[in-house]
């Protein structure tokens, strides 16, 4: 059953919080979504985001300002949450990149945390098909984006599912995890040692095996004063895998923005508008 937290006038829509039992996760599983005026009369298309590292359902929805733009465009936004919680997992909650907060968008492996973190099943297999049923969201217009930990996340669902996602984008995303220590870490735990399941959860290396699997585009923003640049984000590896697959690329760097939503926020509306596009009439 989906139980309604809260509901928010929001620039002429609802912006709301629920709750439901989740069947993948075997735990009660919380998100958001923004409902713009439009959807009182018509099917209209849903946009996924994906939040980074330490986020909730909520950090997106407070902190981007996407409700306005979302409401122009008539557009609905979903926030699912990062991770399950209250799993009793021991040590859950011991690391800030790891664990809580942290699910990486993939299905675990290895125990402990194969029975609880399936947060790819979850999405594809549950939020999708439950947004679809109870709100008035169009099942053929359907975009993904995300930031950071979440960029990897929609870039690397787009790509394994291109069927359900039309359109993806990202801000700032770990775009080549199993190159960078945020990735290896989550990866080694959540797949073991299989580094070509770690392959298959890397939007880099999937991008490699295919040929322009998002024709229209794809869009990724990046901060060029964002202090995990360097080492974490490495969207070259991206950029490069992109340009072998054929696949038309927008990989805008921005000098003086940083890896926070003062970032994202600034660059909202391009995205918002950038699927609306990709969606058509």
């Amino acid at each position: 059953m989906l139980e309604i937290i809260s509901e928010h006038g929001c620039f002429g829509g609802v912006q709301a919080f629920y709750r439901h039992d989740s069947d993948e996760i075997g735990l009660p599983m919380r998100f958001s979504v923004y409902h713009p005026p439009r959807e009182r009369q018509q099917l209209v298309p849903v946009l996924f985001f994906l939040a980074g590292l330490t986020c909730t359902e909520e950090t997106f929805m407070i902190k981007a300002g996407a409700q306005r733009f979302a409401a122009q465009h008539g557009m609905m936004l979903v926030a699912p949450d990062t991770s399950p919680r209250d799993t009793g997992i021991a040590g859950v909650d011991a690391e800030w990149d790891f664990g809580n907060g942290a699910g990486f968008y993939l299905d675990a492996t290895q125990p402990p945390w194969d029975k609880r973190f399936r947060m790819e099943s979850y999405i594809v297999r549950e939020l999708v098909p439950l947004i679809l049923n109870e709100f008035n969201a169009d099942a053929d217009r359907i975009g993904i984006f995300g930031h950071s930990m979440g960029g990897h996340g929609a870039l690397v669902l787009a790509l394994r599912h291109p069927d359900l996602f039309r359109s993806v984008s990202a801000f700032a995303p770990i775009a080549a995890p199993t190159q960078c220590p945020w990735g290896q870490k989550a990866l080694s735990r959540y797949l073991g040692d299989d580094r070509d399941l770690w392959s298959s959860h890397d939007a880099s290396e999937l991008m490699k095996r295919l040929h322009a699997p998002f024709p229209q585009g794809i869009l990724v923003d990046q901060g060029l004063s964002d202090k995990f640049l360097q080492e974490q984000l490495l969207p070259q590896e991206f950029e490069t895998a992109c340009a072998h697959a054929s696949q038309p690329l927008t990989l805008r760097r921005h000098e003086g923005y940083d890896h926070g939503y003062y970032f994202i926020a600034s660059f909202m509306e391009d995205h918002i508008a950038f699927h609306r596009r990709n969606f058509g009439d």
